[in-house]
């Protein structure tokens, strides 16, 4: 039986990635040092360790050693583009130092396969909606740098001592697999403006300006399964040495603007959905929509879920 490590693993998307790998049946053992995770969702080995803090890779390499972990998922990171404007020394230390880490633990354990949690904010504003990996990175907020330089550092590790990798560009999670799994902490758009249509408030819009059809931000929603489904393939991947150092876009191809998110949770909730323009955020792309199909071609996945489905499962 396989087995993998994976980081971050109590949170939100950690826990389906931990769901969908048991499902593959492998072998799971998670590190979080559950700063926003949640333990009641781990029910594998799980070690509590800060991956950014001082001894973290000897730490982790004694786990990978002992557990006999075959292949690293690392999720662990922060995520919130606005927190990392007004705090970008915390998103450099916590996700570059943790990428930094989890490298020096895995060359020092012989453990060489690798799958990283890495974002569509690496791309930054986008000369056109539709984006491929072939696009230049020009990330515009610390986050997006962040996750940036530590895809250079898995790049080097690749060339220096014969890592094998994988680079998940996530376009924008949402929904959840049951409610035991469901993001506890309202911080994206769909569960932002299901809160606040539940409470019968009008959604925020961050600008209503943008160079887009109607004026807001489009994005490319991707279910949190499906998510979770792109992880375990890209192991398989790993393991079957099909492939081993690439960044993969993991979206669905299909964009969608706020205030049709807006609308399609009124829809979902039988509730008028109302929206309230505010000023723009600092830091936010008008559009971007992934290229899914250099995921299609190189690991077998492609998004199954739309949007309609993902604000469902996110209301449940």
């Amino acid at each position: 039986m396989s087995v993998t490590l994976v980081t971050g693993g109590a949170g939100y998307i950690g826990a389906h990635v931990v769901r969908a790998l048991l499902a593959n049946g492998d072998r799971v053992v998670v590190v979080d040092d559950l700063s926003t995770g949640f333990a009641d969702r781990v029910d594998v080995p799980l070690v509590p360790l800060d991956l950014a803090g001082a001894g973290a890779s000897e730490a982790l390499a004694s786990v990978l050693e002992e557990e006999r972990v075959d292949s690293v998922v690392h999720l662990a990171a922060l995520k919130d583009v606005g927190e990392s404007v007004a705090d970008p020394e915390r998103y450099y230390r916590v996700n570059v130092l943790g990428v930094v880490h989890v490298l020096e633990a895995m060359r020092r354990a012989g453990v060489r396969e690798l799958v990283f949690s890495s974002s569509a904010a690496v791309y930054g504003n986008v000369d056109s909606e539709s984006v491929d990996e072939d696009a230049p990175c020009r990330p515009i907020n610390p986050y997006g740098r962040s996750k940036l330089v530590g895809e250079w550092a898995i790049e080097d590790a690749t060339r220096a001592w014969g890592l094998r990798a994988l680079r998940l560009r996530y376009f924008n999670v949402a929904g959840a697999g049951g409610r035991h799994l469901q993001d506890r902490v309202a911080a994206n758009l769909i569960p932002i403006v299901l809160d606040r249509v539940r409470r019968g408030e009008p959604a925020q819009v961050f600008g209503a300006d943008h160079p887009t059809a109607d004026g807001t931000c489009v994005r490319d929603y991707v279910h949190v399964e499906d998510l979770a489904d792109a992880h375990v393939a890209a192991v398989q991947a790993l393991r079957s040495d099909s492939t081993g150092d690439d960044a993969l876009n993991i979206g669905t191809g299909r964009g969608a603007s706020v205030r049709e998110v807006i609308d399609v949770v009124g829809a979902v909730t039988g509730t008028t959905a109302e929206a309230r323009v505010v000023d723009r955020r600092v830091g936010d792309p008008a559009a971007m929509v992934a290229n899914p199909g250099r995921a299609h071609r190189l690991i077998g996945w492609r998004a199954r879920r739309d949007l309609r489905e993902i604000v469902r499962s996110a209301g449940e």
